[in-house]
């Protein structure tokens, strides 16, 4: 069984996050030699990532989520900078390379000029379809699912019953942890990937808490996670919801044959 509350911190903002923005936006000079030399493992937060950070750990301390039974964290740097900055007290802290981001492969950390020149059509393979898409030499989405479920999902089950658990690491992982807790399928990933409503969208410093417990009702607690809400701390009106209930989708024939024929057939025998 999973723990009774998961919270979820995206990391504060990083270098690699300026450097992309203004990159998309014509401007590459933060693409120094020096800084294309570093793994992305090695990106710092910026001084304003600290900022997010340290809001994000008031916002958990103001609403009563200072102490945990577990402390998981990224091992990339930017998601350690920001689990200290959230100051939780007596905190211990796991670092796991199973949360690390997603790899980019040889698409990671060049401009985005050159990102669209050397991978044009993987970029058009993810237009189709980002959540099975790789990066070249890198991950889909469905490869960051895969390797949570097999190690951190389990370690939850196993070691972590009944106890509160908060997780410090990226946004494709919180991506990928919405995947798994709340059931979404790929075709329904894809749509909030392109569209990026508002309650999707995932800032740096971003929090999603995941509970068995009805908030509602302290004393409804199911056997499986029941609801989520998400906040931004220091954007508040950027992302996010308030408590929802978690639907746990399941398919008629009916509903498999409507699915299907969204697609029309192009080959027959």
């Amino acid at each position: 069984m999973l723990p009774l509350d998961i919270i979820l911190v995206r990391h504060g903002q990083s270098e690699g996050n300026v450097a992309v923005e203004r990159s998309r936006a014509g401007d590459n000079s933060d693409f120094t030699a020096e800084f294309m030399n570093r793994h992305s493992a090695h990106l710092r937060l910026t001084e304003k990532g600290k900022l997010q950070a340290e809001a994000s750990g008031r916002w958990l301390k103001e609403n009563g989520l200072y102490s945990f039974d577990r402390y998981y964290v990224s091992e990339y740097l930017r998601a350690m900078e920001t689990a200290a900055l959230l100051s939780l007290p007596d905190a211990k802290w796991y670092a796991d390379f199973q949360l690390r981001e997603s790899d980019h492969g040889l698409a990671d950390i060049i401009p985005s000029d050159v990102r669209k020149e050397r991978f044009g059509e993987c970029l058009d393979n993810r237009k189709k379809q980002v959540f099975y898409t790789p990066w070249p030499e890198g991950e889909s989405i469905v490869g960051v699912c895969d390797r949570l479920r097999g190690n951190i999902v389990s370690t939850l089950h196993r070691e972590c019953s009944g106890k509160r658990v908060i997780i410090v690491s990226h946004g494709d992982v919180m991506r990928a942890f919405r995947v798994i807790f709340e059931r979404i399928s790929a075709d329904e990933f894809h749509k909030l990937d392109n569209e990026e409503p508002k309650h999707f969208k995932i800032g740096n410093g971003q929090i999603i808490h995941y509970t068995r417990v009805n908030p509602r009702n302290s004393e409804e607690v199911l056997p499986h996670l029941g609801w989520v809400r998400s906040v931004n701390p220091w954007e508040p009106s950027y992302a996010g919801h308030d408590w929802r209930a978690i639907e746990r989708h399941s398919y008629s024939n009916e509903d498999l044959f409507t699915l299907v024929n969204r697609v029309p057939r192009l080959v027959n025998e």
